[in-house]
């Protein structure tokens, strides 16, 4: 296999993994959470959003929790901001790189933002435009792209024009979303290589869920396809509310120990990610998503 010599881990816990979980997280474990994470060698781990309470109550704290974080040289803290109200409320508190988020399935985007693709993609065109003036980094993502639960498959044409568009609007990078964790190795390889045959596969990383158990496969197939990018939570938190039976993202602590078991560096001490993992399934009050922390628990 043609595997890159070092992944960077974009950890999507604090935000992706939270804002859907039942149980109430207090701001001071939030803060926690980003801190024990940012301690562990990962680069990049995407701290809250600024979406409105109304729609993500988890995450109505996000300014306060932004606010408490220690910000360690050489980490990046981005935060998901919905609309141009979403970046301004974020940089009031110093956030230097945000995230937009739309899918590639019509139905999904209409139910989970209330906007159709193109109607959210201009809504990004002003927080991009205001993002380059400022010097603020802008990360996309587009959700959906191996299947959707309420149209079912999405074509790949759709998932392309979407993640063009987004990098083409200024995104330098674009996380590609197989939100209800449908996905196979073979799918997921023929999505990346389609979307990067218009868009440069270093702008491009990869966002599994583990619904049927296939997000590690699919991330080792787009590894051996070039990418270098990919996102996970630690613990495995998070799921999808809109699709029925839709778990967690792929644990951070099974990506990070798959990827040494093959020899490729993330920099990222997998014992304290696990011990982090560990006192998050603490707070949260339910088992760890993440069978690594599990075995090694046992």
């Amino acid at each position: 296999m043609a595997l890159p010599g070092h992944v960077r881990i974009v950890e999507v816990g604090p935000r992706d993994g939270l804002q859907n979980e039942s149980a109430m997280v207090a701001t001071a474990a939030k803060i926690e959470l980003v801190d024990r994470l940012s301690a562990t060698g990962l680069q990049t781990v995407e701290a809250t959003s600024f979406v409105s309470p109304k729609w993500v109550p988890q995450l109505a704290d996000a300014a306060e929790v932004f606010a408490g974080i220690h910000r360690r040289d050489g980490v990046a803290y981005p935060v998901l901001v919905p609309n141009l109200q979403g970046y301004e409320r974020a940089r009031a508190v110093g956030a230097e790189e945000v995230a937009v988020f739309t899918a590639a399935s019509e139905a999904f985007n209409r139910r989970n933002t209330n906007a159709g693709i193109d109607e959210s993609l201009e809504r990004f065109a002003p927080v991009l435009e205001r993002a380059q003036a400022d010097g603020v980094k802008v990360r996309g993502y587009v959700s959906t792209v191996l299947g959707c639960p309420y149209q079912g498959e999405v074509p790949l044409a759709d998932v392309v024009r979407v993640a063009r568009a987004l990098h083409a609007m200024g995104c330098y990078e674009v996380s590609l979303g197989d939100t209800i964790g449908v996905g196979t190795p073979a799918k997921a390889r023929a999505m990346l290589r389609a979307v990067a045959a218009d868009v440069p596969m270093p702008a491009l990383a990869i966002h599994f869920h583990d619904t049927y158990g296939q997000a590690l496969a699919n991330v080792l197939a787009c590894l051996d396809d070039g990418v270098t990018v990919v996102d996970a939570a630690v613990s495995g938190t998070g799921g999808c509310p809109y699709a029925k039976g839709a778990s967690g993202n792929l644990a951070t602590e099974d990506l990070v120990y798959m990827l040494h078991g093959l020899g490729v560096a993330t920099g990222v001490d997998l014992d304290a990610l696990v011990d982090t993992g560990a006192w998050l399934s603490g707070i949260l009050g339910r088992d760890t998503g993440s069978r690594v922390t599990r075995a090694r628990a046992g």
